[in-house]
């Protein structure tokens, strides 16, 4: 059985499919670097995931930080990144229950990492919030 945490960021890759510029290029914790020829591409990471007891109820409300970065060539990478980062956005948020394994989800922040390479290259970070419950003996419900 899989864990809340391992089917929202399935979901996640699953809302991305079709997103503007990238294809089929979307990996989820891709740590090799991303070639010429891959590029543009989205990668999926979690970055943080919290827990609290809220309630006297046997459940634990999770904070989950989600990385969804766009890897981008060319000149004013920022720019060219800019029609990926709004579909993206809008396919995320199209289901902030992610078919229903999360409370909420919200924008947290956007980052930008601008580097000089063989030709301009780009990372734009879109960080996300994801809210879900889990009961406290078991991740998967």
């Amino acid at each position: 059985m899989t864990t809340k945490r391992e089917s929202i960021l399935t979901a996640i890759a699953a809302a991305l499919v079709g997103t503007t510029g990238v294809s089929t290029r979307i990996y989820r914790s891709r740590v090799e670097p991303i070639t010429r020829g891959e590029s543009p591409a989205i990668v999926i990471e979690p970055i943080s995931d919290n827990a609290q007891q809220n309630t006297s109820l046997p459940t634990l409300d999770w904070s989950l930080v989600v990385r969804i970065a766009v890897i981008i060539r060319g000149n004013i990478p920022d720019q060219l990144a800019d029609p990926t980062v709004q579909s993206l956005h809008s396919k995320l948020m199209a289901d902030l229950t992610l078919g229903g394994y999360a409370i909420d989800i919200e924008p947290v922040s956007v980052t930008f990492e601008l580097v000089e390479a063989d030709q301009p290259a780009g990372v734009v970070m879109c960080d996300y919030r994801v809210q879900y419950r889990t009961s406290v003996a078991n991740l998967a419900s």
